[in-house]
């Protein structure tokens, strides 16, 4: 490995020292000095005494790593770096000090005080990141780039324990009490390895869309991260657990992290892009940090056998994605709040759960633009074989085989799958979806819905509605109020009801014995389109009008979002297009309107308990037999 050139604080000349030396000096625990590598000397020379103390109205400029036993700044005074630089303050081995100030600043500074204590202040090469045009100014214990740690870059003071090499990290720690603050950070098509090792941060980050105060940062193409049996425990603002961003292939194994809300700044006003700390109201949940993020173009985050868990906001998360795929393997994920989403689809993602615990508290899973696909199934050893060789795991033999095969059970205490961008949800396998309210919410946007019960999946919704079609509660702006729409809605003579189109709605399901009703209540043109396969469905089918229980929502009625109740009636705009193949049955449970309704040989209509089912078309009434097609304004009711 290369050599580190420097010198430490006393003054002793290191150059020459093999790195792996080196950095296990540093982190010996105890250890009578501290090596760490000088920056060049600028105009203003840095203080190596024992002391130092800023006072008011003073800017003392430190422009060299330097280890005290106490330091003070007063009110007013200000410890600097020389530009292109930044300053990390480590009290016993503890990240502490440094503060965002004002809120939205883009770089920490640290805060007036009294620290006593093994008081190291890093002076680093400033690493930057960029998001929605705001460049953000990033420090970390460790900084990993092609050739492994970038000790001008590192904070090392802040790691404790085990071993630090240009590959890896195994058996270390770091705790961070301050504000904005990375641990590991992996970049530059660096690959690294980091094992058995803890990270506890308490304070708030600054944006998780960069990972400004996230505990580990995989970025870049070309960037590769395995954790395993990692550790993460983080209280802050977007203190997020780990990030992998901008074409980073990241998996994590046999891991848990853990990511709780902080405190926002009393000053703070929610917003959007680079400066958006907490979640989208419109969403309808509430929460300011992500336990996991997955960023941008061909991004791949793979988490094996680990567990996932947020306060509220997000546990599993991608955001602005293109080409990338995130995948959990028999993992646990969960919001320990009240609300939350436990996973989030945002973009051109490739979103798969298999063998998956899921506890949601607001929304299983959320998904949003670009056409994203999520897969619920099992952990089969066919697919993990097949998704190890094309995410390139590097799992063995031995940890493929050792790998348990499971269903997903998948439990929210609120909705199932919420759809407020158009994409793809495929159910397969043993998959247990449970919800206390509607199992498939759509807001006015294509989704597509393939659910195979053949190896015992199941769909089932304690308030009884399975599939909500509806028109998009979400105002659109942090300030905006949604209204709900007044009067009836108007036909539209060139939308045609009985057509499936390339906007409308379908669901397709094979194999399964479902309970609960299907809704269309768009007022515009689109239609839902429903098709069982050797399936039995007990429920309403029907075009419908909602209403939520107030006539507007802001962000104090948050929680009224995607909370409808239905009122069947004839298709408007709002067509329902019902096919029955393989001997289904539909036992029909109340009054239901449909566009198209198309039997083959072997399936039938029913009222309850098999019996008799009354329908119109167009007004006349009609015996739905097996082997027809009807078309037209079609009604039916039970006595």
């Amino acid at each position: 490995m290369k050599p580190i050139q420097g010198t430490d604080v006393e003054g002793a000349d290191t150059s020459g020292v093999p790195m792996r030396a080196r950095v296990r000096a540093l982190l010996a625990a105890g250890a009578a000095a501290l090596a760490l590598p000088a920056l060049p000397t600028p105009a203003h020379a840095a203080a190596r005494a024992g002391t130092l103390s800023v006072g008011a109205g003073e800017t003392y400029v430190l422009d060299t790593t330097t280890r005290l036993s106490a330091l003070t700044i007063a009110e007013g005074g200000t410890l600097a770096v020389p530009d292109g630089y930044s300053l990390t303050l480590t009290v016993d081995a503890v990240e502490t000090g440094s503060a965002i100030t004002p809120t939205l600043a883009t770089s920490t500074t640290l805060a007036p005080g009294a620290y006593e204590g093994d008081i190291v202040l890093t002076v680093a090469e400033r690493t930057t990141a960029s998001f929605a045009n705001v460049t953000f100014s990033l420090r970390q214990a460790l900084y990993v780039g092609a050739s492994g740690v970038v000790t001008t870059r590192s904070a090392l003071s802040a790691v404790t324990g085990g071993q630090v090499t240009d590959s890896g990290a195994s058996g270390v720690r770091v705790v961070s009490t301050g504000e904005a603050f990375d641990g590991v950070y992996v970049a530059e098509g660096g690959s690294y390895d980091l094992r058995n090792s803890r990270f506890a941060f308490t304070g708030n980050g600054r944006c998780d869309f960069v990972g400004d105060g996230a505990a580990v940062v995989g970025t870049g193409q070309g960037t590769s991260l395995v954790l395993d049996g990692v550790t993460v425990e983080n209280v802050g603002v977007v203190r997020t657990g780990v990030v992998a961003a901008d074409g980073c292939a990241l998996l994590v194994k046999n891991s848990r992290i853990r990511c709780l809300n902080g405190v926002l700044p009393s000053d703070y006003v929610p917003a959007g892009g680079a400066n958006m700390l907490v979640v989208p109201w419109r969403l309808g949940i509430s929460g300011n940090v992500r336990t996991v993020n997955l960023l941008g173009a061909n991004t791949t985050a793979t988490y094996l056998s680990s567990c996932v868990e947020s306060e509220t906001w997000g546990a599993f998360s991608t955001d602005s994605t293109s080409n990338s795929r995130a995948t959990a393997i028999n993992c646990r994920i969960a919001n320990l709040g009240d609300e939350g989403y436990a996973t989030f689809a945002d973009g051109a993602i490739d979103e798969r759960l298999l063998g998956c615990e899921i506890d949601a508290g607001t929304y299983a899973t959320i998904i949003g633009a670009s056409n994203g696909t999520v897969t619920y199934g099992d952990s089969t050893a066919e697919v993990v074989a097949a998704l190890n060789s094309e995410l390139s795991l590097g799992l063995s033999d031995a940890e493929l085989a050792a790998l348990p095969v499971r269903g997903s059970r998948i439990d929210s205490r609120g909705f199932g799958v919420m759809w407020h961008g158009a994409g793809t949800l495929d159910i397969g396998g043993a998959t247990a979806l449970t919800t206390r309210h509607t199992a498939f919410l759509v807001k006015a946007v294509r989704a597509t819905i393939t659910v195979d019960g053949s190896q015992g999946a199941g769909v089932s919704a304690e308030n009884g509605v399975l599939l909500q079609l509806m028109e998009t509660d979400n105002p659109g702006s942090i300030n905006g109020v949604y209204t709900e729409p007044t009067g009836d809605p108007v036909r539209d003579d060139t939308f045609d009801v009985t057509q499936v189109h390339s906007a409308d709605t379908t669901a397709s399901f094979t194999a399964i014995a479902l309970r609960g009703d299907f809704f269309n209540a768009r007022r515009s043109g689109q239609n839902l389109a429903l098709t069982f396969d050797g399936s039995t469905v007990e429920g309403v089918l029907s075009a419908s009008v909602s209403r939520h229980a107030v006539d507007s929502i802001s962000s104090a009625e948050y929680a009224e979002l995607g909370q409808v109740t239905n009122t069947v009636q004839p298709v408007v705009n709002n067509g329902v297009l019902v096919t029955l193949t393989g001997g289904s049955r539909w036992a029909v449970t109340g009054t239901s309107y449909l566009s198209v309704l198309t039997l083959d040989a072997d399936s039938t209509v029913t009222g309850p308990d098999g019996g008799a089912v009354t329908m119109t078309v167009d007004g006349t009434p009609t015996e739905p037999a097996p082997g027809r097609t009807y078309s037209g304004a079609i009604t039916l009711s039970v006595g």
